[in-house]
């Protein structure tokens, strides 16, 4: 068990990393993570936040179109002892591509008002942490009390800005995943795992 510094304002909070490993080896085949294994790390990383929240209600910011799988059996999976409140964000920085543009486009803002919330933001991936770090900086402008974040995948040496998630699922290699929510232009969102795209 390690531990990291929280968002800004909160204490610190512990999570462990699970180290996905190959289980195929054909390339285009490549089941990074299985369904059983995304299952039971989500039931686990639901406990921890139902722990951290418990008696308050909780503002989930669920990052579309990625994050809305896990997001939604991460919060089915919170302890009902939390309030939770839900609204969706989509931002984008890939477009058709597999490599970051770098550029951050807010597609689809907040609906109702953060003020005095406390917002969890819950999307698919931590990687260069462009995204995720311009959606909390939209957020703590607004007025939330305090704003963690939830990621199901943390991928390994790509981060451009100094961003930390409270809650996470797996580290995974540096290489480009689908399935879970997660696509290729658009694609591969239903598989019910985490593959790596045969390049």
């Amino acid at each position: 068990m390690e531990t990291f510094p929280a968002a800004k304002g909160l204490e610190q909070v512990n999570y462990h990393f699970f180290i996905a490993g190959l289980m195929h080896s054909k390339s285009q085949d490549t089941v990074l993570i299985s369904e059983s294994q995304i299952s039971e790390r989500i039931s686990e990383m639901a406990r921890d936040i139902a722990s951290d929240y418990s008696g308050t209600e909780l503002l989930a910011v669920v990052v579309l179109r990625g994050g809305f799988i896990f997001a939604s059996d991460l919060l089915r999976k919170i302890d009902s002892a939390v309030s939770v409140r839900l609204d969706f964000v989509s931002a984008s920085i890939y477009g058709r591509e597999t490599v970051s543009t770098g550029q951050v486009r807010i597609l689809h803002d907040l609906q109702d008002s953060v003020e005095g919330a406390n917002a969890l933001i819950i999307d698919d991936i931590l990687e260069t942490g462009e995204t995720l770090t311009r959606i909390r900086e939209l957020i703590e402008e607004r007025g939330a009390a305090s704003v963690r974040v939830a990621t199901l995948l943390h991928k390994e040496g790509k981060l451009k800005r100094p961003l930390t998630a409270d809650y996470v699922g797996f580290q995974v290699p540096d290489a480009f995943v689908v399935g879970y929510g997660l696509d290729f232009a658009g694609r591969y969102r239903n598989l019910p795992d985490i593959r790596i795209l045969d390049a």
